[in-house]
């Protein structure tokens, strides 16, 4: 079987738990693999180096800057890329529909947008709004970048978007410990985002829309909390467990919307911290990452590259 001519991008730091398991969904049908690693110090570079994908390595400054940068340096052989976390599976319904996508004569989209089946505790999250959980990972690299955000941030797209019908898998395995520290570090990000976005700041974001699925309407709703909403933690979990049915998943869905109502109380609070402390931790943590940019409007970093066999440094 043809490999499929689209390179696949996974970053990760310290997904032995996932790492390998990702890899075995899209080897051996992809034709380029690159692991944009961040210096991991467990075995996910072992792992990695067993199948033959490229391993990259780069400091993480933030998400969109860690994206762009490899989309800006990486040695690309296809015009398609697709970024894959490394808790997420591609289904070989998946595999089929990008292949025939591939395989078709001047498609009529530049991007497609993928829904994710988000898994929490071992269960499909199937309501509160969190599916499809549209993502914009399959485009033309040289047409999209992501907008500039520290987190949660999206491509902005110079060309036309599509929809896929079959939906990418979202596991993590890395346990509830592991989930509390990764919402507290997106919980600052976010609050410094929001309180960038209350004091007028300017950059590339994505165009918020009401008519339209995915990212741009749940933007748009965002903004209008933010900027208008009281009691927005008490809102979020009548929201998503009321409105959008989260008490249909049972146990396991009330246990996710409190913990997502609990990550918007986080915002609130890191919110407050901003705005009545400007010189706030959160401000001096982050402000770098906000500023490391060349003046050509490019990520700065550098990079390790490894080729399959090899051991990594530093």
């Amino acid at each position: 079987m043809s490999k499929a001519p689209v390179s696949f991008i996974i970053p990760t730091l310290n997904e032995e738990r996932n790492i390998r398991d990702c890899l075995l969904s899209v080897m051996p049908w992809v034709d380029e693999v690159f692991v944009l690693d961040s210096f991991s110090n467990d075995r996910t570079l072992e792992i990695a180096q067993e199948f033959a994908v490229k391993v990259v390595q780069r400091r993480f400054d933030n998400f969109s800057a860690h994206k762009n940068w490899a989309l800006d340096n990486l040695p690309f052989r296809h015009d398609w890329v697709f970024f894959l976390d490394a808790d997420e599976r591609v289904t070989t319904p998946l595999r089929d529909e990008i292949g025939t996508i591939l395989a078709s004569p001047a498609g009529a989209c530049d991007g497609y947008y993928v829904g994710r089946r988000n898994y929490f505790m071992g269960q499909w999250i199937r309501h509160g709004g969190w599916y499809p959980n549209w993502n914009l990972r399959f485009f033309k690299h040289r047409l999209g970048r992501y907008e500039d955000r520290l987190v949660h941030e999206h491509v902005v797209l110079n060309g036309r978007v599509g929809y896929l019908q079959n939906d990418l898998l979202h596991y993590d395995y890395k346990g509830l410990e592991r989930y509390f520290d990764r919402h507290n570090v997106y919980s600052s990000m976010e609050a410094l985002e929001v309180y960038h976005f209350l004091q007028g700041g300017t950059g590339q974001y994505l165009r918020p829309r009401l008519f339209a699925r995915g990212p741009e309407r749940r933007r748009l709703l965002k903004e209008i909390a933010y900027r208008y909403l009281p009691c927005r933690p008490l809102f979020k979990f009548l929201w998503m467990y009321v409105l959008q049915g989260g008490f249909l998943d049972g146990r396991i869905g009330f246990r996710y919307c409190l913990l997502q109502t609990f990550y918007e109380y986080q915002v609130s609070l890191k919110l407050l911290e901003l705005r009545s402390d400007p010189p706030s931790p959160i401000l001096q943590k982050y402000q770098r990452s906000v500023s490391d940019k060349t003046t050509d409007g490019k990520v700065s970093g550098g990079e390790i590259a490894i080729e399959p066999g090899q051991q990594a440094e530093g």
